[in-house]
C-alpha cells in the first residue's frame, strides 16, 4: 500500500513532529494516533468535519503522545501580557508548540481575511518579543514573523471552538520506549469507540449537499474538510496494514471514495458527491466491526 505524500492541513502533528525533533515518528502516524480518521461530524458552526462527534485536536494529540510514550506540560489562559511572558520563558528551553490560534488573524499568511474566522490552526514558536514573534508555520512558511501584537490577536483565539486562549505545549519527554506497531495496535480500542459514536452523519451530509450548499459550505469542503479527511484515511489504511489488513482494506476504500467526491464538489456536480457519500456512509460501521474483530 503506498503512502500518500504532499501539503495539506496537517498542521497540529507537523507542529508536534518539529518539537520533538529527531526522535519524532512520522506526522502521518501521529495523525492516525490522534483518532482523527474514525469518523465525521457537524461541528456547532454546522459545517462538517471528518473526524469523530466529540473529538477535537487537543485530546487527540494527548492521546497520541499517551501510546508513543511522551510526556509535556499544556498551559492556557491568563492576560495578554501574562501569556507572552509565559511564552518567552518557555522559549528559553527551545522551540514551543502554539494553539490553537485564529488563522483568519495570521497576517503572514497572503491568504489571510485579517478577522477571526473561528478556525483553528497550530505552529511552532522560535523566538518572541514585544515587537516580533518567529515561528515556524506548518503551512508552508518557515520562520515567519508577525508583529507581536497580531499574534496575540490570533493566540486569544476568541472565535474558536477548541482548546482555549493563549494554549501551548512545551516540556516533552520520552517517559517509555514504545514501538509504533504497540502503540498502532493500542489505538484500535479507541478508534472503535471513535466510530461508535455517531454512524449517520455522513448520510446526513449527502441529504444536506443534495438539498444545496452555499458557498461557504463548498469552500469549507473543497478547501479543507474532503482532503484532509481523505488524507487521514489514507494514512490509517497504510499504517495499519500490517496490523489489520482487513480494516486497512477498509479504511484504504473510504479514502478512495471520500477522495473522489473532491471533483463533483468543485464541478457543483452535488448529486454525484452525495451519491458517492452515500457510498462511503456504510463503511464506517464495517471498519469499526473489521478493528474490534481484530481483522
Amino acid at each position: 500500500m503506498m503512502s500518500f505524500l504532499g501539503s495539506g492541513p496537517y498542521c497540529y502533528v507537523n507542529s508536534l513532529a518539529m518539537v520533538l525533533g529527531d526522535d519524532s515518528p512520522p506526522p502521518s502516524v501521529i495523525e492516525v494516533l490522534t483518532g482523527s480518521p474514525f469518523g465525521m461530524h457537524f461541528g456547532a458552526n454546522g459545517l462538517p468535519y471528518f473526524d469523530p462527534v466529540g473529538w477535537d485536536p487537543d485530546l487527540g494529540l494527548d492521546a497520541a503522545l499517551d501510546l508513543l510514550g511522551w510526556a509535556g506540560e499544556r498551559t492556557s489562559g491568563g492576560s495578554a501580557g501574562e501569556a507572552l511572558e509565559r511564552l518567552r520563558a518557555a522559549n528559553r528551553g527551545g522551540p514551543v508548540m502554539v494553539g490553537p490560534v485564529d488563522i483568519g488573524l495570521l497576517t503572514h499568511q497572503p491568504w489571510s481575511v485579517g478577522v477571526a474566522t473561528g478556525t483553528d490552526h497550530w505552529l511552532v514558536v522560535l523566538e518572541a518579543d514585544d515587537d516580533t514573534v518567529v515561528l515556524h508555520d506548518p503551512d508552508g512558511f518557515p520562520y515567519a514573523t508577525l508583529p507581536t501584537a497580531q499574534f496575540l490577536a490570533a493566540w486569544r483565539a476568541d472565535a474558536v471552538e477548541c482548546g482555549g486562549p493563549y494554549a501551548l505545549r512545551t516540556g516533552f519527554r520520552r517517559v517509555r520506549e514504545v514501538p509504533l506497531t504497540t502503540a498502532l495496535r493500542e489505538s484500535i480500542p479507541h478508534a472503535v469507540r471513535w466510530l461508535g459514536a455517531d454512524s449517520t452523519a455522513v448520510g446526513r451530509l449527502a441529504d444536506v449537499i443534495e438539498k444545496g450548499i452555499d458557498d461557504k459550505f463548498r469552500d469549507h469542503l473543497v478547501y479543507f474538510a474532503v482532503r484532509l479527511g481523505a488524507r487521514r484515511l489514507a494514512d490509517a489504511a497504510y499504517w495499519l496494514a500490517d496490523i489489520v489488513p482487513g480494516a486497512a482494506a477498509i479504511l484504504q476504500r473510504q479514502a478512495q471514495l471520500l477522495g473522489a467526491i473532491q471533483f463533483p464538489l468543485v464541478r457543483r456536480d452535488d448529486r454525484a458527491a452525495a451519491d458517492g457519500l452515500r457510498r462511503l456512509a456504510p463503511t464506517y460501521e464495517q471498519v469499526g466491526a473489521a478493528l474490534a474483530g481484530g481483522r
